[in-house]
């Protein structure tokens, strides 16, 4: 016990409160830890593990892998002609994407731009698909594309003596599932394209036309650069979301007829847990994260570092 003088308190230590930048670093640090270790074992650790697992011959039970093969599941995997058709299907439906569904939507916007009677009501409508889940727009449309009598669509060609096989021939199921993927998507891309339309002072549009510029002058001259940023975003939106394409091809066709709709995620979903060849699946898998990763890269280097740099605020 500390004796002191009558009357007299003992000094008390009290230790210094940390710096500003200590507690503001230390409170940034707790609200990010919940999320950064959600992130490593959701994220993170599956895509370590699928690096790992591509070397190794494994059907996904009994621990981790212990057959190593080496390069032996990549060598088959491009050796293989069904991914050969994924990477063809993957390239139809891109170039589809970027010539057919995007310029679409692009109309269909600049469209809802203008004053029309239900302009609201038109709005709803077209971005209506877009939130409607994968499967079931995959269930509808399968009924509605049947290939017989049954299915709506044969039913309405027929009274113009017309049909067709839709996704059960190999010539027309591709298309077939461009179709499927215009109706589900350009709503999406249609709402990007209105809400950057709409970011464009409307004094330019104005001045061009004063000027004399004919609508399609206007379009040409001002608006399309204007929307430049957009229309790079939905681009890049496009095509990452084509080469991970899964769950409408999946459900509607399970990559039949004999492999004509497949696509790599299918593929890796079929040799993953339907043969149980996980290593192999691993292997797909890294595939597609690499394409993803390097035309991500890619974009953003080349197409995007104008949009960038342009949003970059030096401090």
């Amino acid at each position: 016990m500390v004796k002191t003088a009558p009357g007299v308190l003992p000094a008390l230590r009290v230790a210094a409160p940390p710096p500003p930048r200590a507690r503001r670093g230390l409170t940034i640090a707790l609200f990010l830890l919940p999320a950064v270790v959600l992130f490593a074992l959701l994220v993170l650790a599956p895509i370590l593990l699928a690096f790992y697992a591509g070397f190794f011959k494994w059907n996904g039970m009994g621990g981790l892998p212990q057959d190593f093969v080496g390069l032996d599941n990549y060598l088959r995997l491009f050796a293989s002609d069904v991914f050969a058709g994924d990477l063809r299907n993957m390239g139809f439906l891109v170039l589809a994407s970027l010539a057919g569904q995007l310029p679409l939507s692009l109309g269909i916007a600049l469209l809802l731009n203008q004053r029309l009677r239900g302009r609201a009501g038109y709005r709803l409508l077209f971005f209506a698909p877009y939130v409607l889940s994968e499967a079931v727009t995959a269930v509808l449309f399968s009924m509605i594309l049947a290939p017989d009598e049954r299915g709506l669509a044969n039913a309405i060609l027929g009274a113009f003596g017309l049909s067709s096989t839709w996704f059960a021939d190999t010539s027309t199921v591709m298309p077939a599932l461009f179709l499927v993927m215009t109706w589900k998507y350009f709503g999406f891309h249609a709402l990007l394209y209105l809400a950057g339309r709409q970011g464009i002072p409307k004094e330019l549009t104005e001045a061009a036309q004063i000027d004399g510029g004919t609508p399609w002058q206007v379009f040409r001259h001002v608006t399309l650069p204007l929307l430049g940023p957009t229309i790079r975003i939905s681009v890049f939106l496009s095509v990452i979301g084509t080469v991970q394409l899964f769950d409408l091809v999946w459900i509607i066709t399970g990559g039949g007829p004999s492999h004509a709709s497949e696509t790599m995620a299918v593929t890796m979903m079929e040799f993953g847990f339907k043969r149980l060849q996980v290593g192999y699946a691993s292997a797909i898998s890294v595939v597609m994260f690499v394409l993803s990763l390097v035309f991500a890269l890619w974009y953003q280097r080349f197409v995007l570092r104008r949009d960038l740099e342009g949003a970059t605020v030096n401090r």
